[in-house]
């Protein structure tokens, strides 16, 4: 275990005209314990009952929040984007706050925002505003069914089916190769418009279709005479099973520590505990899942010869491109020739070409300070990724990551860990926004490359749950199973990333891209 201390000093000129209104014990407030939520299918809930608020949903904290989150400030890498997507891959000295993780691939952030659409869809809490959990409807299923992908089936959701085969999936092209269907305006024809935000994602969604499609096929030739309702079934459930094997064995285990996925299973859920066929999203994971916002690069190469045999490097987000058929970033809701992904950047193909992932801190790339309004759901400010990461925590009323850590017995970040807060406010040195305290935790506990003991037991534990409590999951059916699909190493019990992608046919082996 590694503890780095940081001694970031910052001239918090807004926060500090907020406090000479309000001095900053007033920021720490006495808050009144949490409301006990009881979790109600279809809503959220909550994980830690009766802990309170980490502060109370005033004027003052709201702007110590945008404060710490605002463009420019604490946690913004201050990537020059000037220097151009390839330079702010390939020069180190513009990546000195962007440091490399060696144990994950850069696919692992995007595959982690596919999950997050999976089993997870707030549409109706408002930024900052005292929700209930229990009054706030997921428009997700809390489950890792790919519902996200199925939406409701055939005859629930006809449009994402094609016509001429209706058990199969809508696959478009527009240039070299799959991109998902689109509507005359280029809006994504999908269950969740969310997996159109950027270029990857809509890769990955378009590599699940095209994964079910190819199961279609092969269970059509194993099994000539089975009706197409029952191939249907029976693709989805091959689809689902071999997309939550991957959950267990490879992308849980390095967001969390291989330590804790062992230990969840060894020892059981200790604070998430719903019961069977009831699964929900506590408001507590939703905060700090947020943590792989940390992990997205300012900018990617999204394949190696897809730009006029040249290879496509892009930011992630460049709102200098917004109104741009063709953007020069790496935003969704556009289609030309070039903009689809090369796998072997994001994982391991074993060629070389593999890029690694940013390691877990309290800095985020500069281009999540200025979001495109697009991919905003509400469609309104503000647009600094960080700012509405941080004013959630008032939304939910969400403990702070010290009292969190007291409840589980877990070790407390110090004073001197968080003193980069101290000149916004003193009070978020010892009550700190959850979301912000699990990225210091696995920067100074896990030196970044995964989470730390109460960020990686909130996840760990609500991942491993709705597994076990989703009645369709092999975890639940038959927890001794084994993927069926070939492997690239030879043995059913490593499936990884790189086979689904390779069964789907996007891999680079089949493209020669």
């Amino acid at each position: 275990m590694t503890r780095r201390r940081s001694a970031r000093t910052v001239v918090a000129a807004t926060a500090l005209v907020a406090l000479a209104i309000a001095p900053a014990a007033l920021l720490r407030g006495t808050a009144t314990a949490a409301e006990t939520d009881k979790a109600l299918p279809g809503r959220f809930g909550r994980m830690f009952q009766g802990l309170p608020p980490f502060a109370p949903a005033n004027d003052a904290v709201r702007a110590a929040l945008m404060e710490v989150g605002k463009p420019g400030g604490l946690m913004d890498a201050h990537d020059d984007l000037g220097a151009g997507p390839i330079a702010l891959i390939v020069d180190p000295l513009l990546s000195a706050h962007n440091p490399n993780n060696t144990t994950q691939t850069a696919g692992t952030t995007f595959m982690g925002q596919f999950l997050d659409h999976d089993m997870t869809f707030d549409t109706t809490s408002r930024l900052g505003e005292p929700t209930r959990p229990t009054t706030a409807p997921n428009a997700r299923k809390p489950a890792f069914d790919l519902d996200s992908v199925y939406g409701d089936g055939p005859a629930g959701s006809p449009l994402l089916y094609d016509p001429n085969d209706r058990i199969k999936f809508r696959v478009e092209s527009g240039g070299l190769f799959e991109d998902l269907p689109r509507d005359g305006n280029r809006t994504a024809i999908i269950a969740d418009p969310r997996n159109d935000e950027n270029v990857v994602i809509s890769g990955l969604q378009a590599a699940f279709l095209l994964f079910h499609n190819r199961a279609v096929d092969r269970l059509r030739a194993l099994n000539p005479a089975m009706p197409n309702d029952d191939v249907f079934r029976e693709a989805r459930r091959l689809t689902a099973w071999h997309y939550q094997w991957l959950i267990v064995h490879e992308f849980l285990p390095q967001i969390v520590g291989q330590g804790m996925v062992s230990d969840i299973l060894a020892h059981g859920r200790r604070y998430y505990s719903p019961k069977p066929d009831e699964g929900f999203i506590p408001v507590e994971f939703q905060i700090v899942y947020r943590f792989g916002h940390s992990m997205v690069r300012p900018s990617y190469r999204a394949n190696l010869a897809g730009d006029h045999g040249q290879a496509f490097f892009g930011m992630v987000f460049d709102t200098t491109q917004n109104g741009r058929d063709d953007p020069d970033d790496l935003r969704g809701r556009a289609r030309a020739p070039r903009r689809f992904i090369g796998w072997q950047t994001f994982f391991d193909f074993g060629d070389g070409q593999v890029k690694p992932n940013k390691r877990i801190d309290t800095m985020l790339s500069t281009p999540l300070f200025n979001l495109p309004l697009q991919i905003i759901a509400s469609g309104e400010p503000p647009t600094s990724l960080a700012q509405r990461n941080l004013l959630r925590h008032l939304t939910w009323q969400v403990p702070s990551g010290q009292a969190i850590a007291r409840q589980m017995g877990a070790p407390v970040l110090s004073r001197a860990d968080l003193v980069e807060l101290h000149p916004i406010d003193p009070s978020l040195e010892v009550s700190t926004p959850l979301w912000y305290y699990v990225l210091k935790e696995a920067e100074v506990m896990e030196g970044g490359l995964h989470l730390g003991p109460v960020g990686g037991r909130i996840v760990g534990e609500v991942f491993l749950g709705l597994l076990q409590t989703d009645p369709g999951s092999y975890v639940s059916v038959n927890p001794g199973w084994i993927p069926t699909l070939p492997t690239r190493a030879g043995r059913a019990e490593e499936f990884r990333m790189v086979d689904f992608l390779t069964f789907a046919g996007v891999d680079p082996g089949s493209r020669r891209q």
